[in-house]
């Protein structure tokens, strides 16, 4: 018996429907008049022969299987008994048949749904009522295997390319920073391949603008939703300028709540319940001040010759949720910064971050630790530090949400 190569094509794409017609397997075939004597002498010409239709006017009534067959021809007297009789004796009555245009997920459901005999022994294949051949249920689960594996590549190279947009939307910014301040940098991890994190920094006439946003969720879906929170920040800055954060951030919860429809407290309820957290940030290049507004996150500043890490927080109001007001207020905090003073704004993908002998969070108070200890280092170094710290603390647990770190130390007058 001449068995499919159960691989897919390579002509094959998965826009085009898998159908039975790709298992179908050319063997011989028996006559419900026809005899065991006539079954034993087929299945021992074809040794590789799993199981033998048996047709009625070309349109198959059942099916013999092999193993079954010479399990019993083999008892005593059975031969003797059964060899000049009908084939139908120890025919499966109720063989799984499919048409050659059923879909191969469909008949893998009915394979399953059939029991363990369409594994072991194959299915009859039919074009209308017209017998083609069998099908093996090996056959099957490699193809199925092979078809997933194609799908697998085709989203993952979609994917991968999302990431080279996400990574390019996010160049600009990474450049402007490293214009703009001597001593700063960026960390973005995503924990897929693509993420819910994303930054922004813009340099102005009188001072910069910088950004950190955590949308909810990680991979693909967090991924679509920094793509409406950014534009929502770009139009915003584009329309009212830097100089506010915190009315910044009311256009991008607005902004958010619009594109998802969460701003109609008549839609049906858990639509969508999403949004981000973030810290936008305006630094004055005359006066030395940072003013920054908060939408669930923190902003942790190092005040040089100081051994108190300082702690800034924000409204408990997330951007764009459904339970929050279209009209949401958040508010600015204005900071004078010293030389030497060092920044730190961080996504809670390490703060949350489960790891050490206690299977705890990373934390708010370990983060201040290794700021102080490392806090001689130049910024890049201190975040690479802050990153190995993690790594050990979080040893073999696995990563549980996307990572952005936002450090730096404004250019001396």
């Amino acid at each position: 018996m001449t068995h499919p190569i159960s691989v897919i094509p390579a002509s094959f794409s998965i826009t085009q429907r898998p159908t039975a017609r790709m298992l179908v397997i050319e063997v011989p075939f028996v006559t419900s008049d026809m005899t065991n004597a006539d079954v034993l002498h087929i299945l021992g010409e074809h040794r590789d022969l799993v199981s033998l239709p048996v047709l009625e006017e070309n349109r198959p009534i059942g099916l013999i299987s092999r193993n079954i067959f010479m399990s019993q021809m083999s008892k005593p007297y059975y031969r003797e008994l059964y060899e000049k009789k009908s084939c139908i004796a120890f025919m499966d009555k109720s063989p799984l048949i499919a048409d050659v245009q059923t879909p191969i997920e469909t008949l893998a459901v009915q394979a399953v749904e059939s029991g363990n005999k369409t594994l072991a022994d194959g299915f009859i294949i039919v074009d209308g009522s017209r017998f083609v051949g069998v099908g093996s249920g090996l056959d099957l689960m490699h193809l199925l295997v092979d078809l997933q594996t194609e799908k697998n590549r085709q989203v993952m190279q979609s994917i991968d390319y999302a990431s080279a947009i996400q990574k390019s939307m996010l160049g600009e910014s990474l450049k402007s920073l490293q214009s703009t301040l001597s001593d700063a940098a960026i960390i973005w991890e995503p924990r897929d391949v693509v993420g819910g994190d994303f930054y922004h920094f813009e340099a102005f006439a009188n001072g910069w603008f910088a950004a950190i946003a955590d949308c909810t969720g990680h991979g693909v879906p967090g991924a679509f939703l920094t793509l409406i929170a950014s534009s929502s920040l770009r139009h915003a800055l584009d329309r009212y300028g830097p100089e506010n954060p915190a009315s910044l951030l009311a256009e991008v919860s607005l902004g958010i709540k619009l594109a998802l429809g969460q701003h109609n407290t008549q839609s049906p309820a858990g639509l969508s319940n999403d949004g981000a957290d973030a810290i936008f940030m305006w630094f004055n290049a005359h006066q030395n001040t940072l003013t920054t507004a908060h939408a669930k996150m923190s902003l942790f500043i190092l005040p040089d010759n100081s051994d108190n890490v300082i702690t800034l927080n924000g409204e408990r109001l997330g951007l764009g949720y459904a339970d929050t007001p279209a009209n949401a207020v958040w508010t600015n905090q204005t900071t004078e910064l010293k030389p030497g003073t060092f920044i730190l704004g961080c996504t809670d993908g390490l703060i949350d971050q489960i790891g050490g002998a206690k299977h705890i969070a990373f934390g708010k108070q370990r983060l201040r630790q290794i700021l102080l200890q490392h806090r001689n280092l130049s910024t890049p170094a201190l975040l690479a530090s802050l990153m190995a710290a993690l790594s050990q603390y979080q040893g073999t647990q696995v990563r549980r949400d996307d990572l952005t770190l936002l450090g730096f130390r404004p250019n001396p007058n």
